[in-house]
């Protein structure tokens, strides 16, 4: 965001409507900013243009992890003997279907509405505009306007949303984002994935163990490119017993449907992919736009900057706030719920700063095998001195093996000045219970020397720390 050359003196209260604070956005991040801020007693309106619960309750997280878990229970079960005598038949798509639809409540957000009147927030729907200094408009489907105003902050909690890339005929062909894919009722017999991050990934094996036959093109030189090499290379491996066809550092060039229904994407290396939808998983952009940030000298180019109290920078009276996907710190539902709790007790003046987006964020990949990421990576560390990185095959963990998948690994980044453990990296078997004993760690700066006594149970997963710590010391090489 840029700030504008000029800002607008305050203007007085010209609404009838006041409460201490706006939330425009009632998405997982703007509902958890309004519970902390009624916690704290204040009194709040929350805006809202399309479901309350957003992105996360009906065409993310939910969806793509209810689509996800069926088949890879069934992949589970086939890996572990004596339990793979008894998978017989193909999974049931229908029923997969009718779960996830289940678990996003079937687009209906009743429930949600329900526990933001219970907590003593105003929901107000339709679409929230700024139009002053702590002054806020809200426009409803039959262009009824209403005025609110704010006496201790308003907090812009709107999201993002799908980034398409300037390719020739993709804006034509009907191309899915993340919704279509999350919540489409039918699984087509070819899918072509443009983009080979987090949710390109997960829906391309969700889709590939559903029945697709999926390829996943993606312009950069392996999947996963925010992830160690390592990594990377796990889940390329995963992916090709699975059938899915990885087309790397290929670039689609054109994009078009034939009368026929096909998508063809046109790659640089002269090549075609020929599929019967095509999901563009390039990444999001901030949902800045028509949010009436001029009015208080913003000009809107992108995500909203903000500082640790997650007050937008670009406002010298500290009284706008930027929480979840719109402020670009961290796109991830659990960064975006943290962010505003910290907002609802500092609107309290109980200020509490969000130091965790910078050093101990932590990610999940719901993919099999299973990513689980915080802190330093090993690509970090490799360009500095003082750090080091040590590492594990999961078959080393009698609790992987168990589950009749020992396959995977695990790292520790170890800054060895301070004794400390500041970013570990998992894949493997239900490696995400594992992240917050990790985040743990590296938040509460636990020494190594200390970690020795913290005693993994017999026989889990968990017992790759002391393999780790082992490592470290040496032993066993």
């Amino acid at each position: 965001m840029r700030r504008m050359d000029s800002q607008p003196a305050r203007e007085p209260h010209a609404a009838t409507d006041h409460f201490d604070v706006i939330v425009i956005g009632a998405g997982s991040t703007g509902t958890n900013v309004a519970g902390y801020a009624r916690d704290n007693g204040l009194s709040v309106a929350i805006v809202e243009q399309e479901l309350v619960g957003g992105e996360c309750s009906y065409w993310a997280c939910m969806p793509s992890k209810a689509l996800l878990g069926p088949p890879n229970a069934v992949a589970a079960a086939r890996r572990l003997p004596g339990a793979a005598a008894a998978v017989s038949g193909s999974i049931d798509v229908a029923a997969v279907l009718d779960r996830r639809d289940d678990f996003i409540s079937h687009l209906d957000d009743a429930s949600q509405i329900d526990w933001v009147e219970s907590i003593g927030a105003e929901l107000i729907k339709g679409r929230g505009r700024i139009v002053g200094v702590l002054a806020v408009e809200v426009t409803d489907e039959a262009g009824s306007v209403r005025r609110l105003s704010a006496e201790r902050g308003v907090v812009v909690a709107t999201g993002s949303s799908p980034a398409f890339p300037p390719i020739e005929g993709l804006a034509d062909v009907g191309a899915w984002d993340n919704r279509d894919v999350t919540t489409a009722d039918e699984v087509p017999a070819r899918l072509a994935v443009l983009g080979g991050g987090v949710v390109g990934c997960e829906m391309a094996q969700a889709y590939s163990r559903l029945g697709a036959d999926v390829t996943i093109i993606e312009r950069g030189d392996r999947i996963l490119s925010t992830f160690d090499p390592w990594v990377s290379d796990l889940l390329s491996e995963a992916f090709d017993d699975d059938g899915i066809h990885l087309r790397i550092s290929a670039e689609a060039t054109k994009v078009h449907r034939r009368a026929s229904g096909d998508v063809v994407i046109a790659l640089d290396d002269g090549t075609d992919i020929v599929a019967d939808e095509l999901l563009v998983a390039t990444g999001r952009t901030a949902n800045t736009a028509g949010l009436g940030l001029e009015s208080v000298g913003i000009e809107p180019d992108g995500s909203l900057d903000v500082d640790d109290e997650l007050k937008v920078t670009a406002i010298a009276e500290g009284w706008l706030y930027a929480a979840g996907d719109v402020n670009g710190r961290a796109l991830l539902t659990h960064q975006g719920k943290y962010q505003a709790r910290c907002i609802g007790d500092t609107l309290a003046g109980r200020g509490t700063r969000a130091i965790a987006d910078h050093g101990a964020v932590p990610q999940v990949v719901f993919t099999d095998p299973e990513i689980a990421s915080v802190g330093t990576s090993g690509l970090d560390a490799a360009g500095d001195d003082g750090l080091r990185t040590v590492s594990v095959d999961m078959s080393s963990v009698a609790g992987a093996s168990l589950t009749g998948d020992s396959g995977g690994r695990a790292a520790l980044v170890i800054d060895d000045a301070r004794d400390l453990v500041v970013g570990a990296h998992f894949v493997g078997p239900n490696v995400g219970e594992l992240l917050h004993s990790a985040t743990v760690a590296i938040v509460g700066a636990v020494p190594l020397a200390t970690l020795w006594h913290a005693v993994p149970a017999y026989p889990t997963v968990s017992e790759v720390w002391l393999r780790l710590l082992e490592a470290d010391r040496g032993v066993n090489e």
